[in-house]
């Protein structure tokens, strides 16, 4: 797990660091694809239920699940939000988060920053014997505290040798209450979080959701393992060498399995 996050988080690292106006989605789908390969992992999300591609990116009013595409073009004044899942040695690390095109307006700014720190609220709750509505309402109450409003359709989930399993992670909710969290689980917190209406409508191609009102969502994502004391996040960007033997690793893994 720790493997997979990490190379999920270099692939995001190494497309934010590339992105620009002018620069299409479908660009940044085969950045994801060469990238996740140079680390010996594959992409998760390519063919998943019949999903077109390696990454979903999503623009502006996009929530998520945004299909790359050669037309969609970042402009100045855009956030887009990037989302990587990685396998690697059979298990999958989820990461995303929400890019600025250059400079955007004050309030979008602003909501890019509640999102980042809605997730990271949610995060903070994790323990060992936690309820998973404890971090909802800690997102939720950050969320409404600051006037934005939460996703509700869509959610977290478990993550391991599978992309996506139970339980769902629900960005809303009340504390104390859902099921107690043990270690060794693994989740994602990945709160949507709207400028304007919480309502949102899907796209008749199966896949894009977007705000209701038309108006800007951003998101942030990490994969996190609950530990005894707390949390292991495992998506969080590192330098250190494991990335760099990912091939023997994979190896390594597959034999034991």
């Amino acid at each position: 797990m720790r493997l997979a996050g990490r190379a999920a988080a270099a692939t995001l690292a190494f497309v934010g660091a590339r992105l620009a106006p002018g620069i299409s989605t479908a660009q940044i789908d085969r950045w994801v694809r060469e990238h996740t390969k140079s680390l010996g992992g594959k992409p998760s999300q390519l063919g998943y239920h019949g999903f077109p591609a390696a990454v979903c990116t999503s623009r502006n009013n996009v929530v998520c699940h945004g299909i790359p595409k050669e037309t969609d073009i970042l402009e100045l004044g855009d956030i887009v939000n990037v989302d990587v899942t990685t396998e690697l040695g059979g298990y999958h690390g989820d990461t995303s988060a929400t890019f600025m095109i250059g400079e955007v307006s004050p309030d979008v700014a602003r909501l890019v920053d509640i999102a980042r720190r809605c997730r990271d609220a949610g995060i903070a709750v994790i323990r060992d014997n936690a309820r998973l509505g404890d971090i909802g309402a800690a997102i939720e109450e950050l969320a409404r505290s600051e006037g934005m409003s939460v996703v509700r359709e869509v959610g977290g989930h478990g993550i391991g040798r599978t992309m996506h399993a139970p339980p769902h992670v629900n960005h809303y909710g009340t504390k104390g209450a859902g099921m107690r969290l043990k270690a060794g689980m693994a989740i994602t917190v990945e709160p949507m979080i709207n400028l304007g209406t919480a309502r949102i409508r899907t796209l008749s191609d199966g896949w894009t959701m977007v705000t209701d009102d038309g108006k800007p969502s951003a998101q942030f994502e990490h994969t996190v393992i609950v530990t005894r004391t707390g949390y292991e996040i495992t998506t969080l960007p590192s330098d250190e060498r494991p990335l760099e033997v990912a091939p023997q690793v994979v190896d390594m893994l597959e034999t034991d399995r």
